[in-house]
């Protein structure tokens, strides 16, 4: 390859057919992204650039990446990152590649989170009696007084009749024009007294007894208006607990989507995992104090005085059943970690461990959201009811599918 020109526009067309002919199942969709790494370019400038010859980096790197691809090795580990939600998210082998259905997942957390603890119900709003009020009450009275007057002036006018005009000789001065002009002449200037009187009014209380104006009048009207303004409240911080961070997608999401008001703890009992999720946490910029990683099973790591403090406890745990791992996609099985995947016979091992945990971690009504395999939603339904969890529910992916569990913890627990 690199002893030939190469364009882009060749370098796509050869890739296609070279994946294609070894089963790729969207060969054009994977040699776009492919080259998209190997040049730094967006799938638009590919096909603004088409004419644009590859350097020999480029070219080295595309190559690795088509034996590569063409052994099954997922895209995301390949190009070494994958866009999930808001956030570009790093990949890397070792670690489970984001999937769509857990964005739904975080969708999940925030309109708990949106509906429940970030957004109380406002208190009913009330007139406030303002100092400008009385203001605008009298202002309200002087545009009423100026239409009057204009009406006034509509009646006068149309009384005249053709000989009275002719009697004034038709002069501009006994026109009805005129008698308009006039009422609204009076109108405004009846305004402008009115306004004049206001602001003597206003003025006369400023002053003293000898008319001299008095010191730190405007700060106790200001101080006034402070008074009758609502006091402004804090913020409110919602504290989530995610089990099995892989990348970190999850939490970095809330923590980016809803910065300033979510705080993530995170664990995950895999290393490779928390190096590449702090990672990602850094490049978006969030801080330790935003989203925190712990390396621990579960939920071991959580100090005891934190437990019963979390809004929410969420999770995309392994769950595939041990049956079904044997007829995952090649690229799935044979490259994506198994840690992060097998859930057991019934793919539930994971989620009833983190069931147990929930009434502990969680505050009263707070959240238990975990993604499943989609044939065990209603075993996984039925388990919560048992272990008193309410408003369970499960929710349905884009393919239709069920893939959510969600409930409610009403009775928070604690440990002897």
């Amino acid at each position: 390859m690199a002893n030939e020109i190469w364009t882009i526009k060749r370098c796509l067309e050869w890739t296609k057919e070279y994946l294609a002919e070894r089963g790729e199942e969207h060969p054009r969709l994977s040699a776009e992204w492919l080259l998209c790494a190997a040049t730094g370019l967006a799938r638009i400038d590919l096909y603004m650039r088409m004419d644009e010859t590859l350097n020999a980096a480029q070219l080295e790197t595309m190559h690795a990446a088509v034996v590569r691809r063409a052994k099954g090795e997922p895209l995301q580990y390949i190009t070494g990152s994958t866009q999930f939600r808001m956030i570009d998210v790093t990949c890397a082998p070792g670690v489970l590649i984001p999937r769509p259905e857990t964005e739904m997942l975080v969708e999940e957390v925030l309109n708990y989170l949106d509906a429940e603890v970030l957004s109380p119900e406002a208190a009913a709003r009330q007139r406030v009696e303002l100092p400008w009020n009385d203001e605008v009450e009298e202002a309200r009275k002087a545009e009423a007084a100026l239409a009057d007057e204009r009406a006034a002036a509509e009646r006068r006018a149309a009384n005249l009749t053709a000989a009275d005009e002719a009697a004034l000789g038709g002069d501009v001065l006994g026109s009805r024009a005129y008698a308009e002009e006039l009422a609204d002449r009076e109108a405004e200037e009846a305004a402008a007294q009115a306004a004049e009187a206001q602001a003597a009014e206003a003025a006369e209380s400023e002053l003293d007894e000898y008319g001299i104006a008095i010191e730190g009048a405007g700060q106790e009207t200001a101080l006034a208006q402070d008074a009758a303004a609502p006091a402004p409240t804090e913020p409110c911080t919602a504290r989530v607990l995610e089990v099995g961070c892989g990348t970190g997608c999850i939490s970095l999401s809330l923590a980016w989507e809803r910065r300033g008001h979510v705080t993530c703890t995170a664990t995950d009992i895999e290393p490779r995992a928390i190096d590449l999720a702090t990672k990602n946490r850094d490049a978006l910029g969030l801080t330790a104090d935003e989203v925190a990683f712990s390396l621990t099973n579960l939920v071991s790591s959580i100090p005891r005085e934190e437990w019963g403090t979390f809004d929410v406890l969420v999770s995309n745990p392994p769950y595939i059943p041990t049956d079904v791992m044997r007829s995952l996609p090649h690229e799935v099985k044979d490259f994506e970690p198994d840690l992060a995947l097998e859930g057991g016979a019934d793919g539930l091992d994971i989620f009833r461990r983190l069931l147990n945990a929930a009434p502990y971690m969680l505050r009263a009504g707070g959240l238990f959201a975990c993604e499943l395999y989609e044939g065990a939603l209603d075993a996984a339904a039925e388990l919560c009811r048992q272990a008193g969890l309410s408003d369970v529910r499960i929710v349905r992916d884009l393919t239709d599918r069920p893939r959510i569990v969600r409930a409610i913890v009403t009775e928070p627990k604690q440990r002897q």
